[in-house]
């Protein structure tokens, strides 16, 4: 147990240190609020006990100052020239306890190891609530999916998103990419604090870095004042970067000086802001492929991928699809409860495809709810969008080959379904083929795939 005791009487400071002391606590001393005050900020006791009256700055100000730096740190107040107005005063501006002069030693430990107790009772409540509240997200914000790879990667972002660890997320559009990232924010240290997201590919390279890195004001035509950009309104929280892979190269040189540097320099302006943001970026292009191309930083590459998840595409995981389908269903029918599907109508789901994969189902799910309002309730195959219900089962690739095909026409074909199955990731597709990704470009050149 740690207590501060403030006292101009240095003959009263000695008296009380000696006798807590003795019973077991750790004593700093003050002759005055300003000395007390540097105490404080040095590092936080478990209580306060002061005198009301001393030259300059009285106990009233200190207690004001203590509850703008912890507003749970218990402040003892004590004096010798007691009043009823004093003592109302105190109470109201959040004293624990006011304590007239003279007092039996046995009665002022009793009240400050209450104190004490309390105050560990408020931080031990406080942390219980945040526990719970990280739980409750965890349940109510976990994606949808039962499927083995799915459930994987939710496993791996429930074990790193309390680290601080820069995370990038792959997958085709659609997929769930912001789903993910909010669920990592909910399940992290920073959930408190705000969630903010940025479409990298939705603004021209200039708005970009005025979003990003904030303007002066001056700067360029329109910017009539300063403007913080996203990186410190993001300030404790997290910032999501999607679409990454659609960045200009200058933009990503900032981009990785704000990563390096945890600073950002706005717009028009040479001075450095600093940051304390955690980054989730994300993308839908293969990035090795970008990089290759030069399109894409290696360094900034290295640097946003510490951590890297990639959701399959719903195509690869269809186990999902019924899950899915009640979760959008019970969303959309809200208090008046969630229309039902028949048998055929997710048969047809099943079936298909879905290029679209994630967002795409809850678009063909919400127009067939509207369609299905006026009926029984229960969505048919005939209210879901026609691609959905006349799209072909998907050929396999021993579909396309001629009779007796060589070698050659053999391989080609299995590349090319590969790099289907994997969205067009080449990364992906070597890994499955069992090659090295240059082994795989050469083969695509020679055969003449593209993707």
């Amino acid at each position: 147990m740690q207590i501060l005791i403030v006292d101009d009487e240095t003959a009263i400071l000695e008296t009380l240190r000696i006798l807590f002391r003795k019973e077991g606590f750790e004593v700093s001393t003050a002759g005055s609020v300003r000395e007390a005050v540097e105490v404080l900020e040095a590092g936080m006791p478990d209580v306060v006990l002061s005198d009301i009256r001393m030259p300059g700055d009285t106990g009233l100000t200190l207690l004001e100052r203590a509850n703008e730096m912890d507003p749970t740190l218990p402040v003892i107040l004590m004096t010798a020239q007691a009043s009823l107005q004093s003592a109302v005063r105190a109470v109201n501006e959040g004293a624990y306890y006011y304590l007239q002069k003279p007092f039996a030693n046995d009665e002022l430990l009793a009240i400050c190891k209450r104190a004490v107790e309390t105050r560990s009772l408020k931080r031990e409540n406080s942390e219980l609530k945040q526990e719970i509240k990280k739980r409750e997200r965890k349940v109510s914000g976990r994606p949808i999916g039962q499927s083995r790879p799915f459930q994987d990667i939710l496993r791996l972002a429930e074990t790193v998103a309390p680290t601080e660890s820069t995370i990038l997320i792959s997958g085709e559009s659609g997929s769930g990419k912001e789903v993910l990232a909010r669920y990592l924010h909910a399940l992290s240290d920073r959930s408190d604090g705000p969630f903010l997201s940025i479409n990298c590919g939705a603004l021209p390279e200039n708005l970009l870095e005025s979003e990003l890195f904030g303007h002066v004001k001056g700067s360029f035509t329109g910017a009539v004042k300063d403007k913080d950009g996203l990186f410190v309104a993001a300030e404790g929280g997290t910032f999501f970067l999607d679409e990454i892979g659609e960045t200009a190269p200058s933009t990503q040189v900032k981009l990785l000086r704000a990563l390096q540097e945890r600073e950002v320099i706005p717009v028009g302006s040479t001075r450095a802001q600093p940051v304390d943001v955690r980054i989730v970026a994300a993308t839908n292009r293969d990035l090795d492929e970008e990089i290759r191309r030069g399109q894409f930083r290696t360094d900034l590459y290295y640097r946003l991928n510490v951590i890297a998840l990639h959701i399959p595409p719903l195509r690869d995981r269809k186990e999902d699809i019924p899950l899915l389908t009640e979760h959008f269903l019970h969303r959309l029918g809200g208090d008046e409860g969630s229309p039902g599907i028949s048998e055929e109508a997710m048969e047809v789901l099943m079936r298909y495809e879905w290029p679209g994969n994630v967002r795409e189902l809850e678009n063909a799910l919400e127009r067939a709810s509207v369609l299905s309002a006026s009926s029984e309730a229960v969505i048919e195959a005939s209210a879901l969008p026609e691609r959905v219900v006349t799209a072909p089962p998907k050929q396999l690739a021993g579909d396309r080959l001629p009779p007796n095909p060589t070698m050659e026409i053999i391989e080609r074909a299995y590349i090319h379904w590969v790099l289907e199955a994997e969205g067009g990731n080449k990364s992906r597709a070597a890994e499955v083929l069992g090659i090295d990704p240059s082994t795989l470009y050469r083969k695509l050149n020679r055969y003449g795939i593209e993707v």
